[in-house]
């Protein structure tokens, strides 16, 4: 048996156990507690990749939004946006952080963006949920406009009832008057034949073809504003049969001092130099493209003839976005044969027609078309 004192200094100790006990549990809880909560608060990469598409597009702060989409594309447009897409950002910025990005953001080195990001506010965390969208902008790419399927719904509706009406006619005879099948047949084989004779003469041509080029290079700017001249850039015209693709170091005979653009910023330019200095040409995206089978040259046309650029290009000097102006048909070809006149008077090349030269100088006749020294023959264009 234990004494009193004994009893005593036993109690004293269970007590002192069971309090240690109590609070180290209670410490426990607390911080078990805490480390919930901290996860629970910490959004997960899902919702750090929502929150950073609603910042991107300015949805998430009611006082000061910045909203990126309102200048760089997320789905392609038909106009010229002098701002970089946001495909083309994600991509530069893909390898790097976002403190990188923070950088370039709210405190940017050139004149356009410190003008336009001028008093962005972003915390480091809406950063980074940003830079999380944005790569994932690098994966989708950027929005596609929806096809438009109005005719092809009509030439189903149209086949749909041609079918129903003959089969009818022919076998079933549910309809006994045979003048609604008869007005049925006409009217569904001349929408049918419209609809196949439009798509077949479509091959292989586009009108209005703009496609999205490397470079977001403005012919309004160049051509028109700046007066360049177009033989200074496709200097291969007068004597080649194609104009030729002005390569990188034309381009830098302006740019290796102009680096910034009033519209564009340095973001474009800086294209241009990094092709440059890796070596590597720039893609650009042909608009006009002739088939195999036909043979154009721009020495026979704008060296020989005389004829200006926009005369089959259209006028260059008002377009931002270059676009495929003309036809491009045989017909249209031929057409512009038969009404332009041939400039005879001191030029050496059509010298070699001496008898319709000898006509037009004696007065016989006032000029000649292309027509007349063979324009329209099939072996032409066709050899």
């Amino acid at each position: 048996m234990f004494k009193s004192s004994q009893l005593k200094y036993l109690k004293h100790f269970a007590l002192a156990f069971f309090l240690s006990s109590l609070i180290i549990s209670v410490s426990a809880g607390i911080t078990q507690s805490e480390d919930t909560l901290s996860a629970a608060a910490k959004p997960s990469p899902a919702e750090q990749l929502i929150r950073g598409e609603r910042l991107f597009y300015g949805l998430v702060y009611v006082d000061n939004p910045v909203n990126c989409a309102g200048c760089h594309n997320t789905a392609y447009s038909d106009t010229l946006n002098w701002n970089p897409d946001a495909i083309e950002i994600s991509r530069k910025y893909l390898d790097k952080n976002a403190e990188d990005l923070s950088g370039v953001l709210m405190d940017p080195s050139g004149e356009k963006m410190a003008q336009v990001h001028n008093g962005f506010k972003l915390a480091p965390q809406d950063v980074e949920m940003i830079k999380l969208f944005m790569d994932s902008l690098v994966v989708k790419g950027l929005k596609q406009s929806k096809p438009v399927i109005n005719n092809l719904l009509i030439f189903i509706l149209a086949s749909f009832l041609f079918l129903f009406s003959l089969t009818d006619l022919i076998i079933f005879k549910m309809v006994g008057k045979k003048w609604i099948h008869y007005i049925i047949l006409l009217g569904t084989v001349t929408c049918i034949s419209y609809f196949l004779a439009i798509g077949a003469m479509a091959i292989g041509h586009s009108p209005n073809y703009q496609p999205d080029q490397p470079v977001k290079f403005s012919h309004k700017v160049h051509a028109g504003q700046n007066g360049t001249d177009c033989i200074y850039c496709h200097s291969y015209a007068p004597y080649s049969k194609v104009a030729g693709i002005p390569p990188e170091n034309v381009c830098l005979n302006c740019h290796l001092i102009v680096r910034n653009g009033t519209r564009s910023g340095a973001f474009e330019i800086a294209k241009i130099i990094s092709h440059y200095d890796s070596l590597k040409p720039i893609e650009w995206v042909r608009v006009y493209n002739l088939p195999d089978h036909v043979f154009f040259s721009h020495a026979q046309h704008a060296g020989a003839g005389g004829i200006a650029c926009q005369k089959c290009h259209g006028p260059v000097e008002e377009m931002d976005r270059i676009s495929l102006n003309q036809e491009l048909t045989m017909g249209w070809c031929i057409n512009c044969h038969r009404t332009t006149n041939v400039n005879f008077k001191e030029n050496i090349f059509y010298s070699q027609y001496r008898n319709l030269a000898a006509r037009i100088k004696s007065g016989e006749i006032t000029g000649a078309t292309v027509a007349d020294i063979g324009g329209t023959e099939c072996m032409k264009c066709h050899y």
